[in-house]
This record gives C-alpha cells, structure tokens and sequence, in this order.
C-alpha cells in the first residue's frame, strides 16, 4: 500500500510534532502521562497513514461509452436534474458520498479531453447534504469522451474536508486508471450524465473507484 502523494508533507509534519511533543512530556511529566500519550500519538499517526492510503488499481476497460465510479464511497443521490454551472439543462445526476474511512483519491470516470475546469470557493455542510453540490466549496471538471458526449464530473467539500485537490487543465487529454484529483477528509463527488444514460447502479450502492462500473453512454 502506498501514501498518496497529497499525504506526504501532512505524514511528515504530523510526525515530526508528535515527536516533538513526546520529547517534551518526557522531560517534563511523568511516565503514566508520556504513555498515554505515546499510545495517542501511535493512534493519530497511524490514522493518518490509513487515510492518505493510495491502493494500485489498474483496469482494463477499453469501452469508452462506460463510466467508472470516480471514487470509493457510498451512491446517495440518482435522480434527474438541471445542472446549472455548465450544462444549464437537465441531467442525471449520481452523488457518491466518501466517509472519513473511505480512499479519498479521485479517478477519471471516463477517458477524452477536459473541456472545461473550475474551483468554486464555499460553505462547508455536510456532504451528502443536496445543498452541499451548490453551495459548498467544489471543483468542477467537464470531460469530452471519444463519443463527443460531455459528462460533467464536480468534487465537493465536506464539513472536515479543507481542501480539495483537481489535476485536470483544460483542452488535455485524460485516462482511466489517472487521478483527477484528491479531497482531504470527507467529501462527495457528483458525476451529471445525458438524460439517455444507463445507470448500473442503485441509490445506497458501494462504489470502488476506478473499478466499479456506474453507467453506459448511449452511442
């Protein structure tokens, strides 16, 4: 298992404090108080190794009218409705919400050109909240299969997540088994589709990202 890159420097400060930390509670406290917090900083440590965890996954898919899940996590939301940033019409909308626990990287659903790229600053409510896909920060990426369909991909803050990572620039070309980017603690991703879409999976569903199959484009 490898760290993600967007772990490293956090990896690295957090055990340089905590080591830190330790040094002083041994010279200044006593031996009860130093394991107590030993066995803490073992525990804070190794919880954010786990989280920033960046698993080898490597499909062989080569249809390009299938979408790949975006990211590990739980399917809250499949329903028709106006995407208003970019589309400005109606779409199918699946929301994919992330726990704390979930791998937090973002894949590519699909491969083709990004077309379109935008951070949006905002609120911080919780992710699977419906409001949360309008009102909370969030980064939005269109993407332009070989189909000439356009699928409509946002990454969305949470209440712990502070920051939200997106690799993708415009008029460049993006792959399956490729990270779209990252979100730090807690999120959601919204995958908006033509109304003529396939959809393979059921509300409350678990997805695995890059590897589990969402939905068919219509040719």
């Amino acid at each position: 298992m490898k760290i993600h890159k967007e772990g490293r420097w956090i990896l690295s400060s957090t055990l340089f404090i905590l080591v830190i930390i330790n040094i002083i509670i041994y010279f200044r406290f006593s031996q009860t108080i130093l394991v107590v917090n030993i066995v803490i900083s073992v525990f804070t440590f190794f919880f954010f190794t786990y989280f920033f965890r960046n698993p080898s996954r490597a499909g062989d898919i080569d249809d390009s009218s299938l979408i790949i899940a975006p990211a590990d996590g739980t399917v809250v939301v499949i329903e028709p409705t106006v995407e208003q940033e970019y589309f400005e019409d109606k779409r199918i909308q699946i929301s994919i919400f992330m726990s704390l626990f979930n791998i937090h990287a973002n894949w590519y659903p699909v491969a083709g050109t990004v077309k379109y790229v935008k951070h949006h600053n905002g609120k911080h409510f919780a992710a699977y909240r419906p409001k949360s896909s309008k009102e909370n920060e969030r980064s939005t990426v269109v993407i332009e299969t070989p189909l000439k369909s356009q699928i409509l991909v946002r990454q969305i803050a949470g209440v712990l997540a502070r920051r939200i990572v997106t690799y993708a620039s415009p008029q460049k070309g993006c792959h399956l088994n490729e990270h779209l980017g990252f979100i730090k603690f807690g999120s959601r991703v919204d995958i908006f589709l033509p109304l003529d879409a396939e959809v393979y999976v059921t509300s409350g569903e678990k997805t695995v990202g890059n590897e589990t199959i969402i939905a068919r484009l219509r040719e």
